[in-house]
Parts: C-alpha cells; sequence; structure tokens
C-alpha cells in the first residue's frame, strides 16, 4: 500500500496538524517544527516493501525531533537509513551529528532520541528497516548512527545508487518487488558491519551479500568500457575463480550477462522521445559497444529486430542511421 502526502491539497491553516497526524500514522512519531506555518509544502509517498518502509519526500525548510518520549512508543523497532537527494541537512544523535551533502547516507535508531534540520529545504528518501530483521546488537547500531557515509565509507556508495533505484516508484510496482526487501536489509547489514571496528563481524554478511555486491556494482558501471572480471574481483577483493563460482550459483555467465544487461540499456534508451537526436551507433558506445556492426547484430539476436527498427517502432521521428 502506498500513503501519498501532498500538503497542496490542505488549506494553509490546516497543513500543519494534518502533515503531523499523516507523519505519525504512516512513517514515525515525530514533533514538526516550521520556520513559518504560511508556507508549509510537503510532497511525498510512503510504501511498505516487505519488511522494509519507504518514503519519499520533499518539503520546505523543517526541523524533525524524535523526543525521549516519542521514542519510547511502541514502534516496532527500527532504524532508519535516509538518503540525501538534493540540498543539505543535519542528522543530529546522541554525541554525534553529520551534515548530508547529496549521495551521502545516515543511519539513526528511532529507539533513541533524533534531529533531522532541514534549513535548506528536505529532499530525501527514508528506509525504516526492523532492528529485529539485522540481527545485530545494539551497540553495533549505536556505532554507526550519525554519521556522514559518503562515497568514501565501506559500501555506502553501493548502497545509495542501490536505495535510490529501489525508492523508484516503477521497481515499487513490479510483480514481486517485496522479495527485494530481504536482499535490502543483507545490504544495509553489510554496510553497518564494515564500519564497525571488529573485522570479524563483518565477513558473514560481507560474504551472503557478495552476489548481489557484485550484480549492482556491474549495473553501476556498465556503460565503462574497461569493466572486465578481472577489475571487477579486484574490486570485492576476490579472485577471479571466487568471481565465477558465486556467480554460478544463480547460474550467471558474466561475459553473457554484461552484454545482456548492456542491450537492455540500449534498448531502453532508443525508445525514449530523444532517441531520434543521436545516432544508434553513438547509443550503442555509450553502453560499451564499440563497433556498430556488431552492436547491430547482438541487438537483432536479443530481439528479432534491428536497432533502427526498433527505435522507429517506438519513436515517431526517424532519426539517425547506423
Amino acid at each position: 500500500m502506498t500513503t501519498i502526502i501532498d500538503t497542496g491539497a490542505v488549506p494553509r491553516g490546516e497543513r500543519a496538524e494534518a502533515l503531523r497526524d499523516l507523519v505519525w500514522r504512516s512513517i514515525v512519531r515525530v514533533e514538526l517544527d516550521h520556520p513559518s506555518a504560511d508556507e508549509i509544502a510537503v510532497r511525498g509517498a510512503v510504501s511498505d516493501l516487505g519488511r522494509v518502509s519507504i518514503a519519499s519526500i520533499r518539503a520546505s525548510p523543517i526541523t524533525v525531533r524524535r523526543t525521549s518520549s516519542l521514542a519510547g512508543d511502541d514502534l516496532e523497532p527500527s532504524i532508519f537509513v535516509s538518503v540525501q537527494l538534493s540540498g543539505s541537512s543535519l542528522v543530529i544523535q546522541g554525541d554525534r551529528e553529520a551534515v548530508l551533502r547529496p549521495g551521502d547516507l545516515a543511519i539513526y535508531d528511532a529507539t533513541v532520541p533524533y534531529t533531522l534540520v532541514n534549513d535548506e529545504g528536505l529532499h530525501l528518501h527514508y528506509f525504516r528497516v526492523p532492528i529485529g530483521e539485522l540481527a545485530l546488537p545494539r551497540t553495533a547500531i549505536s556505532q554507526v548512527s550519525a554519521l556522514r557515509l559518503g562515497p568514501d565509507r565501506g559500501l555506502a556508495d553501493l548502497t545509495s545508487g542501490y536505495l535510490r533505484r529501489l525508492a523508484g516508484a516503477e521497481v515499487r510496482e513490479l510483480a514481486g518487488a517485496e522479495a527485494l526487501s530481504q536482499p535490502s536489509i543483507g545490504l544495509i547489514r553489510a554496510l553497518i558491519t564494515t564500519l564497525l571496528p571488529e573485522p570479524g563481524m563483518a565477513r558473514e554478511p560481507l560474504e551472503g551479500t557478495l552476489q548481489f555486491r557484485i550484480v549492482e556494482y556491474v549495473r553501476a558501471h556498465l556503460a565503462e568500457p574497461d569493466l572486465s572480471a578481472a577489475r571487477i574481483a579486484a574490486e570485492h577483493h576476490i579472485s577471479l575463480r571466487h568471481l565465477y563460482a558465486t556467480l554460478a550459483r544463480s547460474e550467471i555467465v558474466l561475459g553473457e550477462w554484461i552484454r545482456a544487461q548492456r542491450l537492455e540499456e540500449c534498448r531502453r534508451e532508443l525508445a525514449t522521445p530523444g532517441a531520434a537526436r543521436i545516432s544508434i551507433a553513438a547509443v550503442g558506445r555509450r553502453w560499451g559497444f564499440g563497433d556498430a556492426t556488431n552492436f547491430g547484430r547482438a541487438f537483432s539476436r536479443a530481439y528479432g529486430m534491428s536497432p533502427r527498427d526498433w527505435r522507429n517502432r517506438h519513436v515517431p521521428e526517424r532519426g539517425q542511421s547506423l
């Protein structure tokens, strides 16, 4: 179920109370402080994906406070993982505070008071995960709360990119999308453990999410021509043999899978309205196909028609040819 948040449908004088009521019912009990009650503007959506709740919010300047009394409510003990989409925000919990910039992550514990300051307005994805699903001691959560987790911190960059895609409406609406809940929780658990001082705690979740992390890494770097098995193995600190064995458990043949993913990206791009303004060869090069002839043959084998025919079927204007 998805809950839509849109204060534009509420009279100005009633927005603060209506927003507070909706946030309490759909996300978490918090106090909301607005610099100007007349300028409240919030839009977003809240939905559940299995055991993960996802909130995508854009709002006018706001301060969010989960006070001591509210932190003791009957909400299932949970953490929030926030992904900053634009602007900046401040996360405060305990004796820590972190300023988040676009792409940064932060984790905070809903059972402990926290404050979120968004003087420039709020533009975030929030992911609520029950602490019991993480199978980690509470001390582990406290060690990573209110830290800025940028691209230089453990798995933060991969996790940020993955969570942004997970929050996309097109993903949540897929049949069977609930199956993404447990792998997502596993990735968040692996992120937390890589930040802990006890290295032994990270081994099990890292190995358990290895295939998932490899696939996400490949997706993130599909367009790079130097993407290779050797590079992927080195990035994950494993041997080539371990890489192939890990993927083989799901019957993934790396080279074939990369080619299929690149072709799918080309097919998607060639069906967009702007496809008529760029050559088919340029689309192929953007996704790692250096030779236009080989790209055309691979596309035809995969989809039963040439890239040009596929584009002409979806884009009214003929566009440029190979």
